[in-house]
């Protein structure tokens, strides 16, 4: 949704990920070229399944369902994260970019193929972690996101999109944010 959300705004989104070489990951696929997001960086992993997951198309205003793991998600564990090479390989695609948001809890590692990236392209780097977590490992030039427990109506992921479309389109970082918040409807708190 961040992605989409980005591609909404005006800007120009590549997806680096792993779906399994499934019917749901073909799935995957096609909702994300119907929301304008590329996906030439997308890795099909024949040995996992891509796990059940609810889509908008917001082309159609509907919800799909994409049900590969009967009655549940799949177990962190078995998710499609990518490792520090896969991550350099799919970076390595890119012909350039602007803004790498990082959306996905990575390793050590693996944020420093994606700092390394981003300092080479001359691009922002934006990194979601889990609310409570340090982020230690995380380049002090980042922009660090705590992400809710819950995002029922999709406006984290809206917000973030809109964060990434402006930071793309040149804002600094305190506009971008004040572009991405009022876009949602979020007005600073009196005080």
């Amino acid at each position: 949704m961040i992605a989409a959300a980005a591609s909404a705004g005006g800007a120009s989104v590549q997806l680096v990920g792993k779906v399994g070489d499934d019917p749901a990951g073909d799935a995957v696929l096609v909702a994300l070229g119907r929301a304008g997001v590329a996906h030439a960086a997308i890795m099909r992993d024949p040995t996992r399944a891509t796990p059940a997951v609810t889509l908008r198309d917001e082309a159609e205003d509907e919800f799909t369902q994409l049900d590969t793991t009967p009655g549940s998600l799949a177990a962190p564990s078995s998710l499609l994260l990518l490792d520090p090479v896969d991550l350099a390989l799919a970076l390595g695609y890119l012909n350039g970019f602007g803004v790498l948001v990082v959306a996905d809890p990575l390793g050590a590692a693996s944020i420093v193929v994606a700092a390394e990236a981003a300092a080479y392209a001359g691009a922002a780097l934006v990194v979601l972690v889990a609310a409570g977590t340090s982020g230690t490992d995380i380049p002090i030039e980042a922009t660090v996101i705590a992400v809710p427990d819950e995002d029922p109506d999709g406006v984290f992921a809206r917000t973030v999109g809109a964060f990434a479309a402006a930071l793309d389109a040149g804002d600094a970082p305190a506009l971008a944010l004040r572009t991405a918040t009022s876009a949602v409807g979020w007005q600073p708190a009196p005080g």
